[in-house]
Parts: structure tokens; sequence; C-alpha cells
């Protein structure tokens, strides 16, 4: 019987029945179109790390990027490095958005948590209101005026009040919210808890997995984010990685020793590129620790319920 039952169920990775079976050309061209598309992903990145360590002579021999460097050197790290603009914007960077995420979260976490509970007090019309700015977005000008009004231009406020929390973060996270057992929530407050001890020894313990996903999304959109420091901010020793990369690498300007607080400047291409890998590196770097979240977080919490 065992052997009929296993026979009679195809393995979940087994080809379907209707499907037909690749054929050699078909399997060579998927890996020409892969390998083409990866090629032209991976190119840039290559090209802008090799420039980065590339020595002064070979940019110069190049005119311009190099695609291997023969002799790397760290020399643009260390004129970025050295607690010349690069450095502070990082600094102000890793500050902003070190607390954004953690406001945000702590925003999202207890909006989130008190929508997914049935019969709050006016918890239809909060959620609506959340709706309704979802899908109408206020526009620069007016969120402009606000900034004003309030006082917040040329501070850091200015860069963490606009995205403290975002419609579709907080949907995600009431949705996983709304799945979790609710006869172990009842069994807690049966015993005597509140409402902040079931968030905080419960519901939080089991949502690892939405709390890092969500958690992602505001560190990016705030590591990312150039366009509110270059409408808010005007002093430029308060400027973000991201408006330094913009000025200096997509605008062109040249970063000047007096800026870098160096004697002797690197190529402008080499330097360029250094600000590029600054800028990709923190995220390059947590983004694999939080990949295996990612599906169990966002699908549970976008799906279900």
């Amino acid at each position: 019987m065992t052997s009929l039952t296993a026979f009679a169920r195809p393995r979940p990775s087994a080809r379907p029945s209707w499907a037909e079976p690749p054929t050699t050309l078909g399997r060579g061209a998927k890996a020409l179109i892969l390998t083409v598309i990866v090629g032209v992903v991976i190119f840039p990145f290559i090209t802008i790390i090799s420039t980065s360590f590339a020595s002064d002579k070979q940019i110069i021999d190049a005119g311009g990027y190099v695609l291997f460097p023969t002799h790397p050197t760290l020399a643009a790290y260390r004129a970025i490095l050295t607690g010349g603009v690069v450095t502070h914007a990082v600094v102000v960077s890793v500050g902003i958005t070190v607390v954004g995420t953690l406001l945000s979260l702590i925003t999202t976490t207890g909006l989130a948590y008190a929508l997914s509970k049935p019969g709050v007090l006016a918890g239809k019309p909060v959620l609506l209101g959340v709706l309704f700015t979802l899908l109408f977005a206020p526009g620069i000008i007016p969120t402009y005026l606000v900034i004003k009004s309030l006082g917040l231009l040329d501070t850091y406020w200015s860069l963490i009040l606009p995205g403290l929390m975002t419609a579709f973060n907080l949907i995600v996270m009431r949705a996983f919210f709304m799945n979790l057992p609710r006869d172990l929530l009842d069994a807690a407050r049966i015993d005597g808890a509140g409402d902040l001890t079931v968030l905080w020894r419960i519901v939080l313990p089991l949502s690892k997995a939405v709390i890092a996903v969500i958690g992602l999304f505001y560190a990016v959109s705030y590591w990312n984010s150039f366009f509110n420091a270059l409408l808010y901010l005007n002093d430029t020793s308060k400027w973000p990685i991201q408006l330094v990369l913009y000025t200096y690498v997509v605008k062109g300007k040249s970063l000047s020793a007096e800026q870098l607080g160096i004697q002797h400047i690197p190529p402008p291409q080499s330097i360029q590129m250094a600000v590029v890998v600054v800028a990709l590196v923190p995220i390059v770097l947590v983004y694999p620790f939080l990949q295996r979240y990612f599906t169990r977080g966002v699908l549970t919490g976008a799906i279900k319920g």
C-alpha cells in the first residue's frame, strides 16, 4: 500500500504530466538569455568596484572607468573616509536610518496591533483613514508647507517624520497579527495579562519574521532617501550620504581636497565610485541576514486571512 501511494503521488518537484520535456535548444536558449541578463546586471557593479580600487595611472590610461584594476589601491577610500564631507554624511545617514527605523517600527507595530484587535474603538475609521492615504498620497507642496509650519526645515526630523509610517507596511503587519492564534492571546488575557504584556511577551516573539521584513523596508527607505533632504535641508553639513551621492556623482560636481580633508585627491572617477560603494555596502550587508524572513513575513501578512 505504501509503495502504491508513493507511486500515485508525484513529487512536488516532478514535472507536470501536461508539460512537454524541454528540448536541448530550449535549454540552451534559456541559459543564454539568463547569462546575458546576469551579465548586464553584474557588469556595472564590477565596473564600480574596480574603478574605486584602480590606481591614478590606470584610470588616466583608460580614460575614465576601469574593468579590472591591475594595481589595486585604497587611496579613494582613504580619501573619502578621513573625516571629510563623505564621512560626516555616512554618520548622518546611519543615525537617521537607525532612529527612523526604530521609531517607525514602534509606531507601526503599536497601531497594527491595535487595529488587529476585533471591536477596538474607532478601529474602522482609523483603518479607512490609513487606506485613504495609501490611495491618495499628499503632494510635494502640501508636505513642504506642513514641514515648514512645524519648524522642521533644516532639521533631521524633516527626514524622519514624513516617512514615519507607511500604509502598506501597516496593512501587512496588521494582517500578520490577525493570523496569530486567537486562543493563545485569549488564554494570556484570561491569566490576567494586559495588552502591553500580550504584545511584548506573545505577539512580538511570534512576529519576528514580519518585523524583520518591515524593519528592512523602513531602513532601506531611510537610507536611500535623498529627495526629502534635497527639499528640506539647506545646510550642507547635514546632508546624508545619498544626497552627497546625488550631488557629486549623479550631478557630476567634483569634491575638493578641502571638502575631503586631504591634500592629494585621487581622480574624480575613483572618488565617485568609492562613494557609490560606501552608499551600497550597508544594505548589501544587512539584506542576506533578513532574506529568509521575506517569504514568511510578507506573504503571510499579505495573503492569509
